[in-house]
């Protein structure tokens, strides 16, 4: 897969993957047949939208429903499908179809892709990580395809278009629609199949390939490698919180969730809860929600989904491990357990690694862009963590930016999708495992 005279890092390799999947859809987002009107999308525009596509964000300058023609959309749908798989994904079935052998270097940079601890099985697990994701793609898209088409203005044929559009987008957690005018899935706030479909999709997509080919595997629970059981675990309490943060938060809130009853609280509530660790579609208007509730939703957007998942964000299992390590920490434990498991320390240097990385990139970029963009703080932080945890969600704001405000939300959200770690290695030195150990001496912290 790699000649000898050129041996990136398995890192180097994920982020060029990357970066030529996003030039590849600006160029074809900048054709004038791409758009509806048949003028071409300005070049800036162009890449902000394929980065947004290839890092599964959904952060949009112009409405993909209504802007760009069918080839358009088609366009953004691919480079969905191609960013939420992973580009070694896609590489690895072009050379299976192509009947070409997979090295030992394409199997590290999948190894990297996929955060893998071994080598062993790594094709096999590409295969079935392609086979479930067209099957539940396809399951999907064919009961929104049918859903969409029973409203009297939208012919068979254009619902089951949407229907893979949107399954596309929710299982890869992405958060681009078509629905036309910026409204999301407002006008679905109630309807029970959309809602249950497509928070199924992301939420699923948002566990990671691995935990999903575990689940599929193995059935039981209990037979599950410990990543699959902390995900899951994980998971379950950020959907919970989230669901309970946005029902209290907003309970009372009139261009919310104020106006509906008891009952018909519950299902917005539960979908935006779930949403907004990475998928980004929206039920309720995002703009009019509290500025707690705001707050809130930065820290579930930080968070994000799971390791080797469509999702971004610092991941679940980074959150969950730090905070494994500081409840040791407390209880005055020199090592960090979980379920009758050690935890080896270099993977908590990992996890605080990738949370620090994160709070310096956010902090920094928010800062910046509060200088450079006429924009309420609150607004321009919110766009900054939905940009990193490529969430997709935003206050109304995207469009408003200044072209320097806008290459660098592309900037982040790259560094969302690719991972900061991944991103600082690639551009770092290699890791080497050091040959000199200093006397050890203590610094008092805290």
């Amino acid at each position: 897969m790699f000649t000898d005279k050129f041996q990136p890092s398995p890192a180097q390799v994920l982020v060029v993957g990357f970066l030529m999947l996003i030039l590849v859809g600006t160029i074809l987002l900048s054709l004038p047949m791409a758009t509806a009107s048949g003028e071409p999308l300005g070049p800036l525009d162009a890449l902000f939208t394929a980065t947004s596509a290839v890092c599964v964000t959904g952060l949009v300058v112009v409405d993909t429903g209504t802007h760009f023609s069918i080839f358009g959309q088609v366009v953004i749908m691919l480079l969905i499908q191609a960013g939420g798989l992973g580009f070694m994904t896609m590489a690895t079935l072009i050379f299976l179809v192509l009947g070409k052998k997979i090295t030992l270097k394409g199997r590290l940079v999948i190894q990297e892709a996929l955060n893998q601890i071994t080598l062993s099985g790594l094709v096999r697990l590409t295969k079935s990580i392609i086979i479930l994701t067209l099957v539940i793609e396809g399951v999907a898209a064919l009961i929104l395809g049918v859903r969409f088409s029973q409203s009297a203005d939208i012919s068979f044929g254009q619902g089951m278009y949407m229907g893979v559009f949107h399954a596309i987008s929710a299982f890869c957690n992405a958060g681009f629609d078509i629905m036309g005018g910026g409204v999301g899935l407002t006008l679905y706030r109630d309807d029970f199949v959309v809602n249950t479909v497509i928070m199924g999709l992301f939420i699923f997509g948002g566990l990671g390939f691995t935990v999903i080919v575990d689940i599929y595997t193995r059935g039981s629970i209990k037979k599950m490698a410990l990543h699959s059981k902390f995900v899951l675990l994980l998971t379950s309490i950020l959907l919970l919180v989230g669901f309970f943060g946005i029902f209290i938060l907003e309970y009372n809130n009139p261009a919310t969730l104020g106006e509906l009853s008891f009952i018909e609280k519950i299902m917005p509530a539960f979908f935006t809860g779930a949403t907004v660790r990475t998928a980004g579609f929206n039920t309720i208007d995002t703009g009019a929600l509290e500025s707690g509730t705001l707050f809130f939703m930065l820290i579930l957007m930080f968070i994000g989904a799971s390791p080797a998942s469509t999702g971004g964000g610092i991941k679940t299992t980074t959150f969950g491990v730090l905070l494994i390590a500081v409840y040791a920490i407390i209880k005055g434990g020199d090592e960090v357990n979980l379920m009758r498991r050690r935890i080896p320390y270099h993977i908590v240097l990992k996890a605080l690694s990738i949370i620090v990385i994160g709070f310096v990139v956010v902090g920094l970029v928010t800062i910046i862009l509060s200088q450079t963009e006429e924009q309420d703080f609150m607004n321009i932080f919110f766009e900054v963590v939905s940009a990193f945890g490529t969430v997709g969600l935003s206050t109304g704001i995207t469009s408003e930016l200044t072209a320097v405000g806008k290459g660098i939300i592309i900037v982040v959200m790259f560094m969302g999708r690719v991972g900061p770690l991944t991103l600082a290695l690639a551009l770092g030195r290699r890791y080497s495992k050091s040959k000199i150990r200093y006397p050890e001496e203590r610094v008092l912290v805290g």
